[in-house]
């Protein structure tokens, strides 16, 4: 009976260790359907890695995306991915493999969260940023990739000519 009890406990624990929070108020959405959301509607990704009990992507989620203007901006221009950076939910990437989003974490090397990456409709990667970012590092980077600069410029050149 006693190892009913472990196993039941060690079921609870792995079940909320699993689980990440996006921020609050978004319609965050799962790669696969945010891949096939952006094909339809031409939109870029922005995907965002977090993961369970990371500090600074809660601090990022109440401090930066707590903006309605933000929020309002990345709706209505991005298709927005939440991948748990430590999850075994499974994926499916452009070229059909399936992986996880442990898996796609270490490909995109996103070691420490928060990491956000942007993507193509197609999935194709055009940039990525770790860690802390302000709302006006998140409009600039939309001005970057909803301007299309990311084309003929490096992020650095763009935010150095302040275009």
């Amino acid at each position: 009976m006693n190892w009913i009890r472990m196993l039941f406990a060690a079921c609870c624990l792995w079940a909320t260790a699993a689980l990440a929070d996006p921020p609050p108020g978004y319609p965050f959405v799962s790669f696969d359907a945010g891949l096939k959301a952006a094909r339809a509607s031409g939109k870029p990704i922005f995907l965002y890695f977090g993961r369970y009990g990371c500090a600074w992507c809660d601090h990022t989620n109440k401090t930066t995306f707590s903006d309605p203007a933000l929020k309002k901006l990345y709706v209505d221009h991005y298709e927005l991915v939440y991948v748990d950076a430590e999850s075994g939910k499974r994926l499916t990437l452009p070229s059909g493999e399936r992986i996880t989003e442990a898996e796609l974490g270490a490909r995109l090397q996103a070691f420490a969260t928060p990491l956000f990456v942007y993507l193509t409709p197609q999935g194709d990667k055009i940039m990525q940023i770790p860690g802390f970012k302000t709302v006006q590092d998140f409009r600039d980077y939309d001005r970057y990739v909803h301007g299309g600069y990311y084309k003929q410029k490096t992020l650095l050149q763009f935010l150095d000519g302040k275009s």
